[in-house]
């Protein structure tokens, strides 16, 4: 019998959007990537799925449920299909390891099996435990259609793989963008590939990579900000970002009752403002609050600002005057998805 299986890429998560390296890291999904799930619902709207499952990590967990929630099907939670595990890796800026040791960088995406770092995976051990994921999946429905939830460079490993792929040769594939589908048929042990990494789903406007450059660059590289800490105490933290050497903004945090942190500084230079450097600073405040047990981000900012912290997440709890106070919730969750927009 012939097993089905969808492959799916999560939507649009922090990482993407903050641009650093999450690999076991259990961040959010984005609302960008929340638009992106309207699309991928849309697509597999007619098509029968006897079973839906993925990583657990709760943005391959959230991408899932745009497929087994309408579907009220209950979702399997398959370890073997998580992102690999990144060590001292995570959580680090991406241009912070292009700093740190630029080689073993371009190394991640162009050499992976040259890649090493202390605590990690190595790409082989990703490619083994994704191989034997699809194989459970497959003994467990055995003739059934099932869609299956993973990550980027997992699923870069896998599809080289079962193209035949060596790990060097694997370094000169594409990547996937989020929510990109690929389709396999398993049939007695033998897996076969028919498509892998289509987007066609997803508008421009809602895609993650064409809003984004690293992945078409021959070194995988792209301008982004690492950090530097210039203050953290009992009150808070103050960091700032740099681009290659030269300061461009500061953010500052601050604890506030029992579960939230507060942005209190938030600044970029003018010349860098649109070019979403500033949300890599505002990654920075998201990751230290969960680091520190805080569920929820707050802010106050002007009216004219409201709707540029909104596109990430926070939402408006109260208004005085021009200034509007508004959060986000840190919390783990599966949000309603939105309908697709006609654009």
């Amino acid at each position: 019998m012939i097993t089905t299986i969808y492959l799916i890429r999560h939507a649009e998560a922090e990482g993407n959007l903050f641009r650093v390296a999450h690999g076991q890291y259990n961040s959010n999904i984005t609302p960008r990537g929340y638009r992106q799930l309207s699309y991928l619902r849309r697509r597999f709207q007619d098509v029968r799925l006897d079973a839906v499952c993925g990583s657990d990590l709760t943005r391959a967990h959230t991408t899932a449920s745009a497929l087994y929630i309408p579907r009220e099907l209950a979702f399997r939670p398959v370890p073997l299909l998580r992102e690999i595990r990144l060590g001292v890796w995570e959580q680090q800026s991406w241009a912070e390891l292009q700093r740190l040791d630029k080689q073993m960088y371009i190394d991640f995406n162009k050499r992976p099996d040259l890649w090493r770092a202390e605590g990690a995976e190595t790409f082989a051990q990703v490619r083994d435990r994704m191989l034997e994921g699809v194989r459970q999946i497959a003994a467990e429905y055995p003739g059934g259609t099932v869609a299956a939830t993973s990550h980027g460079a997992a699923l870069r490993t896998l599809l080289g793989t079962l193209q035949g792929l060596s790990l060097e040769e694997i370094g000169r594939t594409p990547h996937g963008d989020n929510t990109a589908v690929s389709l396999l048929e398993v049939e007695d042990g033998t897996i076969r590939l028919l498509f892998r990494d289509d987007n066609s789903h997803v508008p421009a406007a809602v895609s993650t990579f064409r809003r984004q450059s690293w992945h078409k660059d021959d070194a995988a590289t792209e301008p982004g900000l690492w950090f530097r800490v210039v203050r953290e105490d009992g009150s808070g933290r103050e960091v700032e970002g740099l681009l290659d050497e030269e300061v461009v903004g500061r953010l500052s945090v601050r604890f506030e009752g029992d579960d939230m942190l507060r942005i209190d500084g938030y600044e970029m230079i003018p010349a860098l403002r649109g070019q979403r450097y500033g949300v890599q600073l505002l990654g920075q405040a998201v990751q230290y609050a969960r680091k520190q047990g805080r569920e929820t981000l707050v802010l106050t900012c002007g009216e004219e600002l409201s709707g540029y912290f909104a596109q990430y997440g926070f939402e408006t709890v109260d208004r005085q005057g021009n200034d509007v106070e508004m959060k986000m919730d840190l919390r783990p969750a599966i949000r309603e998805i939105p309908e697709p927009e006609e654009l």
